[in-house]
């Protein structure tokens, strides 16, 4: 089966031919025989029924300063001239990117969109693990002053940062003897109307950050994300190093109790977060690790994500 597959990505020359998970599902497509087509989602508009993409075909490669070779623009009406579209932009999680989930949505029935946008631009990042709450910790979403205080008053020790950021960004550890906290609460609740997710600190961080992969509801394997010396924060964008780990029972359990919801949801590639026994983030916008995993254990999750999805145009 050759599929053709247009993927919505950010722009080509911020890929990171060693650690980009956009780079490895799109070289073990092309290796597959699919065709591949790239766009930004600047590109992406709806046109009197249409949902069409300027894009560009491309040949994926593994050579640094020229990850892809890319060939002339053209017009492609997504529901016409494409069998699977691939969402793989990075958040922020803002107007434009749920704009562009809208208007993927009405590929409905006719083209492949993954993750399912609809569900994307309805379950972010920090707010589906809330439908779990008996396996999160201890978790805060407002923006209003009083609970935030109270909140922090009875956890003493807390995590604070925004609702739809990405990659560690605006990350902040409050103590309960922290002096900045009043000016940090000035500087978020002036700079945006959106809530602040607090959540109570996790001890077990410094022992790393977990990157859980699950392809169609099933857990595929795992990374180690441990933070640098002196920081909170394990994010491989802010310095965090990635190392092998095993999959813990836990692990396991956490991932068959949301495995059914994110299957039911068209949420196919995933990344969960897992910090000692707690799951933090269910990143379904453009989870990253695969290349990592692939070179600590072997497993291959981008070969996994298109066997399903080879299946799964195949019953369409």
């Amino acid at each position: 089966m050759s599929l053709r597959i247009a993927i919505q990505m950010d722009p080509l020359s911020t890929v990171n031919i060693d650690a980009d998970t956009t780079f490895a599902l799109a070289e073990v497509a092309q290796a597959r025989g699919h065709k591949l087509w790239i766009y930004e989602p600047r590109h992406l508009s709806f046109d009197t029924g249409r949902v069409t993409a300027r894009a560009k075909p491309v040949t994926f490669q593994r050579v640094a300063d020229e990850p892809g070779l890319v060939g002339e623009e053209t017009l492609l009406d997504l529901a016409d001239d494409i069998d699977v579209v691939l969402m793989r932009q990075d958040p922020p999680f803002d107007m434009a990117y749920i704009t562009a989930c809208h208007i993927l949505e009405l590929l409905k029935g006719e083209t492949l969109v993954l993750n399912d946008p609809e569900f994307v631009r309805s379950g972010p990042e920090k707010l589906f693990p809330l439908l779990f709450p008996e396996i999160i910790p201890d978790t805060l979403i407002s923006r209003d002053l009083k609970s935030i205080l109270d909140f922090r008053k009875r956890h003493k020790d807390i995590i604070i940062k925004p609702l739809y950021g990405n990659g560690g960004a605006g990350v902040f550890r409050m103590k309960e003897d922290d002096s900045n906290f009043s000016s940090l609460m000035e500087m978020f609740l002036e700079r945006t109307r959106e809530p602040m997710i607090a959540q109570a600190f996790l001890p077990a961080v410094s022992n790393g950050d977990k990157r859980v992969i699950l392809v169609d509801g099933k857990a595929v394997g795992a990374i180690n994300r441990r933070p640098q010396k002196g920081e909170t924060r394990s994010n491989m964008h802010v310095g965090g190093t990635a190392e092998p780990v095993e999959l813990t029972e836990t692990d396991l359990k956490i991932c068959e109790a949301i495995g059914p919801e994110l299957k039911s949801r068209g949420q196919i590639f995933v990344g969960i977060d897992v910090i000692g026994d707690k799951l933090t983030e269910v990143n379904v916008t453009s989870p990253t690790g695969i290349q990592e995993l692939k070179r600590f254990t072997g497993i291959d999750a981008a070969a996994i994500f298109w066997d399903c999805v080879q299946e799964m145009v195949a019953k369409s």
